[in-house]
């Protein structure tokens, strides 16, 4: 299995970051319904992206207590 976060979005790709630190195009319509910037994903061996909402909640989690502790 593969994972990509996605960075952002030009046109009609979304950039995403693979585990590697590469980054990597992906067209939309590729893309899970509802996919936004941050959302973390995992494709299985035959290609399908699916959203990974156990680790986008983590990594949500982890940025905001980074934001809390540089403000504090």
């Amino acid at each position: 299995m593969t994972k990509f976060t996605i960075d952002r979005f030009e046109g009609r790709y979304a950039l995403c970051e693979a585990e590697d630190k590469s980054m990597v195009k992906i067209p939309k319509y590729k893309l899970p319904m509802g996919c936004k910037e941050g959302d973390c994903l995992v494709q299985d061996s035959n290609g399908m992206l699916q959203k990974d909402i156990e680790a986008t909640r983590n990594r949500n989690t982890l940025i905001k207590e980074k934001l809390n502790r540089l403000f504090k």
